[in-house]
């Protein structure tokens, strides 16, 4: 049990409040199988191309507005782009142009009905708890802020937006940075110690714990190992007592 004494939990998604395979095995094939057929219907798209542009620079590639447009002319040049972002998916990489694009398909497959967030049942009934308590809610995932929203919006246990105030991505900087949480704290308003972060990556919670907030380690089923010693160990958030 873990008492906390704060005003703001600050939560991670894949491996905290979802499990890791509903990421990597359905949202992560979702967008690698689509992205092709996605191109082609939206190679106009402002949004698609500026997602086009922010990989070109995440990917250190010469790139402007005019270019990545003519790259989605052609059959040729949109599998060229396909390729790349394969390999982007492949790497895993944490880039902030994938992130975007990957959100703008996952927004189709959301709204078709297709994709369904998948949660942990203690994270849905605390979630719900704490906001009705009257402690605020963050989100800090490396998937792109509107993809989380999706995600919350569209999860197998109703619309969870309500009770969120705030999302983070990489655009607040990298999640084992220190400087990502003290943006984070400053942008909340709040003291650190009065911050609660919940993830299942212990290099995320060590930067969390350096930038003076609380910390605890997620560990639920199909999670990579880690470490302990620094950090407290939660297996449900239902071992939370607010006080």
């Amino acid at each position: 049990m873990i008492e906390f004494r704060g005003r703001l939990v600050l939560l991670d998604i894949e491996g905290t409040v979802s499990p890791l395979a509903f990421v990597h095995d359905v949202l992560f094939p979702y967008a690698r199988r689509e992205v092709g057929d996605f191109l082609m219907r939206h190679q106009a798209s402002p949004d698609v191309l500026r997602a086009l542009e922010q990989i070109a620079r995440d990917s250190g590639l010469d790139s402007n507005g005019e270019g990545a447009s003519a790259n989605l002319a052609s059959d040729s040049d949109r599998a060229a782009w396909v390729s790349r972002i394969h390999a982007l998916m492949d790497a895993d990489a944490k880039q902030t142009g994938l992130k975007w694009l990957q959100g703008l398909i996952w927004d189709e497959g959301y709204r078709s009905g297709e994709l369904k967030s998948v949660f942990f049942s203690d994270a849905v009934e605390s979630i719900r708890l704490w906001h009705q308590s009257g402690l605020r809610l963050r989100i800090y995932s490396s998937g792109s802020i509107a993809a989380q929203r999706l995600f919350f919006a569209y999860s197998d246990r109703g619309d969870l937006t309500g009770c969120l105030e705030g999302y983070h991505d990489t655009t607040t900087g990298p999640k084992r940075a220190v400087a990502s949480y003290q943006a984070i704290v400053e942008a909340a308003g709040l003291p650190a110690s009065e911050i609660l972060f919940l993830s299942d990556i212990t290099e995320e919670l060590d930067a969390a714990l350096e930038a003076g907030c609380q910390t605890a380690w997620v560990v639920r089923p199909g999670n990579k190992p880690g470490q302990t010693d620094r950090h407290p160990t939660l297996r449900s958030f239902a071992e939370i007592q607010l006080s």
